[in-house]
C-alpha cells in the first residue's frame, strides 16, 4: 500500500517539477542565453533551413534536439535533488533513540564471575 501511495504522489511531484522546471526555470535559462524558448534548440541533420521551429524541423528529416534533452536532464535533477531532500529528512525523523546501555548486572553475579575468574588463573 506505500508503494502505491508512494507512486501517485510520486506521479503527481513530477507534474510539479514539470511545470516549474518549463514554466518558471527554463525561461530564464532561455533568456540568458539569447531570449529564445531553450527547449526549441535543436541542429538540423537533414539540410532543414535553421530557423525553422522544432516541429517543422522534426516534419522535415531528422533533428539533434538538444535544448529539450538539456531541459529534460534539468527536470531530472531538480526532481532528484527534491526526493533525496524529502528521503532525508524522513529518515532524520525516523531515527529511533539509541538503545539504552544494558543494566548493570545484580552484586551477586559480578562477586560471582570474578570468583570464576581468580579461579581460572
Amino acid at each position: 500500500m506505500d508503494l502505491a501511495v508512494g507512486v501517485i504522489i510520486g506521479g503527481a511531484f513530477g507534474k510539479i517539477v514539470d511545470s516549474i522546471v518549463g514554466d518558471l526555470i527554463m525561461p530564464i535559462v532561455g533568456r540568458l542565453f539569447g531570449g529564445l524558448d531553450f527547449s526549441s534548440y535543436y541542429i538540423p541533420l537533414a539540410g532543414q533551413a535553421s530557423g525553422l521551429a522544432l516541429e517543422e524541423a522534426k516534419k522535415a528529416g531528422a533533428v539533434f534536439a538538444y535544448g529539450n534533452f538539456i531541459t529534460i536532464l534539468v527536470n531530472f535533477i531538480l526532481l532528484a535533488f527534491i526526493i533525496f531532500m524529502m528521503v532525508k529528512q524522513i529518515n532524520r525523523l525516523k531515527r529511533e533513540e539509541p538503545a539504552p546501555a544494558p543494566e548493570a548486572p545484580p552484586e551477586e553475579v559480578q562477586l560471582l564471575r570474578e570468583i570464576r575468574d581468580s579461579l581460572k588463573r
